[in-house]
């Protein structure tokens, strides 16, 4: 599949110069801090001008990724093929490229009647303003049975994970998802100020590279799961869900009418599974 390789300008992580106070001590010293700035994506169907679809605040890297995974997570694609290049968008004149707008352009017309909804996400809340929580529900493909998994693996996810966590390391401040197989080889990992935006980056990987649904893996999540996280990842076909921190009611309740497995406070060798447990490996 054709997609633009230009490389961003931006960098995922970015210099300032702090004042550190500790006790009666003040430095000052240069740190690296998340780079944090907005993406806009655009759908432009066959023969047809772009359409705005969304803004988000995001980590700039792997933006065409975001860019397809956000299509596919809010059903606004069904699959890869669809897709016949995303670019990032010219500036006019002699403008400076920021590389902070891209089109995706459709093999097929786009009918902009089935946005529902105006697309806005911050770094902290996703996407927000959602039409009807069982609209979103019902874009879900029924989950397959998926793997059966020991706990050993589930308890060896973070680790794992935070070894792959490059800009967390430089940084301190950006969140995780990554994908995991069944014996807890970790096929992709990305990251991001978004929590949502870190999710599309990691499900617009596996639809590019054409390996969803992930039928047989298992997600992770360096913070908390909510409602949309776990929608997304069952639009991706991903039938467990591990998460550091807790889930939120809705996020229980889509993940048990969805039939997927969540896991919450994964930490220090414990974990609570809140529902369908029988997708892991529990006992002696």
């Amino acid at each position: 599949m054709p997609l633009s390789r230009r490389p961003t300008i931006r960098s995922t992580a970015t210099q300032t110069r702090i004042t550190v106070v500790d006790g009666d001590s003040v430095t000052s010293r240069r740190v690296r801090v998340a780079t944090e700035e907005p993406f806009q994506i655009r759908v432009a169907g066959h023969g047809q001008d772009p359409v705005d679809i969304a803004v988000t605040m995001r980590t700039p890297g792997a933006d065409m990724e975001l860019a397809a995974g956000f299509l596919f997570t809010e059903a606004l694609i069904s699959s890869r093929d669809e897709i016949a290049t995303i670019r990032y968008c010219e500036p006019e004149g002699p403008a400076e490229q920021w590389y902070n707008v891209a089109t995706v352009h459709l093999r097929r017309h786009f009918d902009p009647g089935r946005l529902q909804r105006a697309f806005y996400a911050n770094s902290s809340c996703g996407v927000c303003g959602k039409a009807s929580i069982d609209q979103v529900e019902i874009t879900c493909p029924a989950l397959e049975p998926g793997p059966s998994v020991r706990a050993s693996v589930i308890q060896g996810l973070p680790d794992t994970a935070r070894a792959a966590q490059v800009v967390f390391e430089a940084t301190g401040g950006i969140h995780a998802a990554a994908l995991f197989e069944a014996d807890g080889t970790l096929v992709a990992l990305r990251e991001d100020v978004g929590r949502h935006n870190a999710m599309d980056k990691l499900v617009g990987h596996e639809l590019l590279a054409g390996r969803l649904p992930a039928s047989e893996g298992i997600a992770f999540l360096s913070g908390r799961a909510s409602f949309e996280l776990v929608q997304k990842a069952a639009v991706a076909g991903i039938p467990i869900v591990c998460a550091v921190s807790a889930p939120s009611t809705l996020a229980i309740g889509a993940a048990r009418r969805l039939g997927m497995t969540l896991v919450g406070f994964l930490r220090e060798g414990r974990f609570s599974v809140y529902t369908h447990p029988e997708r892991i490996q529990l006992g002696a």
